[in-house]
């Protein structure tokens, strides 16, 4: 083996995300093949998004109910003490704030004391993201603060008030000196972080560690191996999803140079060079120049390789370009914060009358005007919404629609009275030709009339902070202005270490069933497996793709992915110019200008756009009032719907037909 591909450390991310459910069989499965070969390794997996939208921010709680917590983590612990591994994750919580952290604290603490063998002595490196809002004022006062993105508005210091908590991405700086500092931890938990941050700083220390001199290499290797290994951390927070079917877990095995080897968990899983060059579209703005921390990763000229295998794929050609080598110079950290805006309540029912369907539009109107005069003179403020939910019916009018009425108030009560004044004109409303009078709606579903839902949240802190040197890392008495540190002891040590017979306390319901599970979740990657047929005639590009997705690229943004299976068809989709800034702008109802990157991405055959995240004609944040796709997933329709010309339609049924005669 030559020294590039010397293996630094291997990694085993059980799931995408901690609290979502874990395959616990698999994962030991992989923790302990890898183990056996002496090369470091660590069980590493996210926690946090603000995919979820800003009411973690704001209002406090976490992603999952803390009973997730505890599924999860009593499966992870066990296996960081029957394999001796660390077990290491971000963003504690969902948000990574410091109430976050110490929840996720308590949970292991809980499961410490669960341990009854002796073996419940835990080292925990605890990290903290939460930021001061004096240094944050400070630093807007400087002019040091700009908005993440050009659809994100300035920074005031109102914005700065109303949000209770500020958090502080962090980059891998921090947790590389917490590892430094407490290396024989077993659990390291932090707060706020950038999603590839541990993976970067686990591979990293792993280097330094054997190579202490490493850090002193050439310019150019240096931003290949930091490159490499921010390509995986990217890759490797998502799990599995950079398989085909995509599934829970993934493995990663690091080489000196930054190359690196990604394979699912799921045996009946695996990776393909577009399935793993595709992952770095995911909820991004662009493929190609991925910024974060303290520079950006750059994958144009990016390599992805199948192995023999058939399920694992090699990549390497990742370059990171640090900022303080650029023009700025100065290291930025990503903050975020989220504040109330007032009340929400809903109410929800269902109209089947066709006469109403047909005039629903007018209907509401009539709807507003109503709630509108009830409230003149009523004290605070208050908005209304409508979100309408049709299932079709061929050839005309949806044969039923369901809504979903949405009323913020300035105040519980009246956010309540605007909702349960709506509903009243919703049943009781005329329209025109009206035959059923008793009622327009269906409704009554969980018995409630309406459904108060206490505050709503927005996003008002999503900006970037120029720091001063040495502010990214932790200081030597390991409280900073930014990230802070402590480590911390449960349990009690009674000379007793874990065997590595696996005589540990067995987890219910986990390695006892697991040929069924395994029998079970074959039979459904199998039929997920995905086999190309002819295309329709007069397709589509949705006929044409083989994914197109949506996604929020942060809370702003709605990026745009269509991949082709065939490398001809991807060049004649590409070649025939039918995709561009005016296209996307036409199908989306917004002006080119607006449309933030486009472009085609080689690695991946694929299509890439990133817009604005629009509502009623205005760019907004996720997961405010009227919010009804935080993640973004279901936006992708107009590109699925969007018919392809005549001539190229023709010309990619012949090379279709033509590769699926070639697999008979």
């Amino acid at each position: 083996m030559s020294s590039s591909l010397e293996p630094v450390c291997h990694i085993v991310t059980p799931v995408g995300m901690l609290g979502y459910g874990l395959d616990a069989a698999q994962t030991e499965a992989e923790v302990s093949r890898f183990k056996a070969t002496g090369v470091p390794t660590a069980i590493i997996l996210d926690s946090g998004s603000t995919d979820g939208g800003p009411s973690k921010l704001a209002l406090g709680g976490t992603s999952v109910p803390r009973s997730s917590y505890v599924r999860d983590l009593r499966k992870l612990l066990r296996l960081t003490r029957l394999c001796r591994v660390p077990l290491m994750f971000t963003s504690a919580g969902g948000a990574g704030t410091d109430e976050n952290v110490r929840e996720i604290l308590g949970v292991i603490e809980e499961l410490v004391a669960e341990i009854k063998d002796g073996s419940n002595k835990l080292k925990v490196n605890v990290l903290y993201a939460g930021v001061p809002k004096d240094l944050v004022r400070q630093r807007l006062r400087a002019g040091a603060i700009t908005g993440c993105g050009p659809t994100v508005p300035p920074m005031t210091e109102s914005d700065i008030d109303d949000a209770p908590i500020i958090v502080a991405q962090m980059g891998p700086e921090p947790l590389v000196d917490a590892m430094q500092r407490a290396p024989d931890f077993d659990v390291l938990v932090a707060g706020r972080a950038y999603d590839p941050s541990c993976y970067i700083a686990f591979a990293d220390y792993c280097y330094r560690k054997d190579h202490p001199n490493g850090t002193a290499n050439d310019k150019d290797s240096l931003a290949r191996r930091i490159g490499g290994i921010t390509h995986m951390g990217k890759i490797m927070e998502c799990g599995g999803l950079c398989g085909e079917p995509k599934g829970g877990g993934a493995c990663a095995t690091v080489y000196m140079d930054g190359t690196f080897d990604i394979v699912p968990l799921n045996p009946s899983s695996r990776c393909t060079p577009v399935s793993v060059a595709a992952h770095t579209l995911y909820e991004k703005t662009r493929p190609d120049k991925l910024h974060g921390p303290g520079g950006y990763l750059d994958l144009t000229n990016s390599n992805m390789e199948q192995l023999d295998d058939g399920r694992t794929v090699r990549a390497r050609g990742g370059v990171f370009f640090f900022s303080k080598d650029e023009g700025r110079r100065v290291y930025q950290a990503k903050l975020e914060g989220a504040k109330s805006v007032g009340y929400r309540s809903i109410y929800v029912g269902a109209h089947k009358d066709p006469i109403l369907i047909s005039q629903k539009d007018s209907f509401l109107s009539t709807i507003r005007h109503y709630v509108t005069m009830q409230h003149e003179g009523v004290p605070g403020t208050w908005e209304l919404g409508f979100h309408v939910y049709g299932k079709g019916r061929e050839g005309g009018e949806p044969g039923e629609i369901c809504l979903v009425g949405e009323a913020l108030g300035s105040t519980q009560e009246l956010a309540d009275s605007v909702a349960a004044t709506a509903k009243v004109a919703t049943i009781h409303a005329p329209y025109f030709g009206q035959k059923a009078t008793s009622g327009n709606f269906a409704f009554g579903i969980g018995g409630k009339q309406i459904f108060p839902l206490g505050e709503c949240a927005e996003f008002c802190v999503y900006h970037l902070m120029d720091l001063k040197d040495g502010e990214e890392r932790l200081p030597a008495g390991g409280t900073g202005p930014l990230f802070r540190m402590e480590t911390v002891i449960f349990g009690a040590d009674q000379g007793v270490t874990p065997s590595s017979n696996g005589q540990t306390p067995p987890v219910e319901n986990d390695t006892a069933t697991a040929s069924k599970k395994k029998s079970n979740m074959d039979e459904i990657y199998r039929r997920l497996a995905s086999k190309m047929g002819p295309l329709p005639p007069n397709p589509t590009l949705g006929d044409a793709a083989k994914v197109i997705r949506s996604k929020n690229a942060g809370p702003y943004e709605i990026t745009f992915d269509v991949m082709f299976e065939l490398e001809e068809v991807y060049r004649a989709i590409k070649d025939s110019a039918i995709l561009d800034d005016n296209v996307v702008a036409n199908l989306f109802g917004i002006s080119a200008n607006q449309v933030i990157w486009s472009g085609f991405y080689d690695q991946a055959r694929a299509y890439k756009v990133t817009i604005p995240r629009i509502r009623n004609g205005k760019p907004v944040p996720s997961g405010g009032f009227m919010e009804d796709d935080v993640h973004g997933s279901q936006m992708y329709l107009p590109l699925m719907h969007f018919k392809l010309p005549t001539k190229l339609g023709n010309r990619l049924q012949e090379i279709v037909s033509r590769h699926v005669n070639s697999k008979i």
